[in-house]
């Protein structure tokens, strides 16, 4: 059982991130939203599958040949603190969010790709629509990167394949579960879950991510208050 603790951990880190950076406001909610609608909860749910796999997709690349680089010493205690400012970032961005698409931006080439992307879309499956459009969002594999390095520094994550295996597990459960609940509730009707609830949905994440980020940070200083005694 004490071997199956770093596995249980790197799943449940995997669900979390997975399921509190699929509330936001983006355009796979409101494309499941519009389509739930319009087409149905079937339509819908195809639409979370397709985003569900380029994000799993996009996550396993993220963990493949940066593990051992993240855990090396003054790298390790850079990526600690670079953690608390990320996710302190991402909680207030959500928590400010006011209406509309909120994934962040990488400048002009990245919108540019993101609009063939949405050109591509077209007359596609619901499936391949919700791949694409997770693809043509280059900002999440960027996030996935970022968020796997301080995964794997902070130890929630081991750097071996059993524990990314893990974690990508269970960010495929949290997304897909997320989708799979968006799709249900927006094909029960026009006005019945709006992108108004996905806001305030937003938000709340904001709240978690602000929390995880302070106890993050109090995790860091008694490290370095334990760090202190030693030396004395």
């Amino acid at each position: 059982m004490l071997h199956l603790a770093p596995i249980l951990l790197a799943g449940i880190t995997g669900f979390v991130s997975g399921l509190l950076l699929s509330i936001p406001v983006g355009p796979i909610n409101l494309t499941i939203l519009n389509e739930g609608t319009r087409r149905g909860f079937k339509w819908a749910v195809f639409i979370g599958l397709g985003a569900t796999t380029m994000e799993v997709i996009y996550c396993f690349i993220a963990f493949t040949g940066f593990a051992s680089f993240f855990t090396r010493g003054y790298i390790k205690a850079v990526m600690e603190l670079f953690s608390f400012v990320f996710l302190l970032f991402l909680g207030v961005k959500f928590l400010l969010a006011k209406a509309g698409p909120s994934h962040i931006r990488f400048g002009a080439t990245a919108d540019h790709i993101e609009a063939r992307f949405e050109q591509v879309l077209e007359g596609h499956s619901a499936f391949i629509t919700g791949m694409l459009r997770v693809m043509g969002n280059v900002g999440v594999l960027v996030f996935w990167i970022i968020l796997a390095a301080n995964f794997i520094s902070r130890e929630w994550v081991s750097p071996d394949w059993p524990g990314k295996l893990a974690c990508v597990a269970g960010v495929a459960l949290g997304t897909g579960l997320w989708f799979i609940a968006l799709s249900w509730l927006s094909s029960l009707g026009q006005g019945k879950f709006s992108e108004r609830t996905l806001i305030k949905l937003e938000h709340f994440s904001g709240v978690l991510l602000v929390a995880l980020a302070l106890i993050h940070a109090g995790t860091i200083i008694w490290q370095m208050h334990k760090a202190s005694l030693g030396t004395h």
